[in-house]
């Protein structure tokens, strides 16, 4: 796993200074990484979302994985219903702290090319989800 956050910045920082926190969408589901695919794509379409936040057995944030991963990954020649989220996070794996500034994040997400970055507490527990605007 990555860890995004460099230095937290104190809560009184002004606009140019927000941290993550300020900025971040609600975790929404979240799912274990033992879960299939078919499973998972299950779990999204009666949730109405996108992406799922990935934990492990102890409740640590691990990844996050989209709809259009899961689904490039069932529809691929070499798909078997064995494989589990754990075996697709890869560099997915990265995530940042609600006190980690925005800036800091961002840029780390633009660099890793990610869509959206889980938001985890001190303790690995996914808080939320940050998302670029596109």
């Amino acid at each position: 796993m990555t860890l995004v956050q460099m230095q937290p910045r104190p809560a009184s920082a002004g606009p140019a200074h927000r941290t993550v926190a300020e900025l971040m969408d609600e975790a929404g589901p979240q799912v274990c990484d033992d879960m299939s695919i078919e499973v998972a794509l299950s779990v999204m379409a009666a949730a109405c979302t996108g992406r799922l936040v990935v934990c492990d057995q102890d409740g640590q944030c691990t990844g996050l994985v989209t709809q259009a991963e899961l689904t490039a990954v069932r529809d691929s020649s070499a798909y078997t219903d064995r494989v589990r989220l754990r075996d697709l996070l890869g560099d997915h794996g990265s995530f940042t702290t609600s006190v980690a500034p925005m800036a800091e994040a961002e840029h780390a997400m633009r660099y890793l090319r990610l869509g959206a970055l889980p938001v985890v507490d001190g303790q690995g527990s996914a808080l939320g989800v940050l998302a670029l605007s596109r």
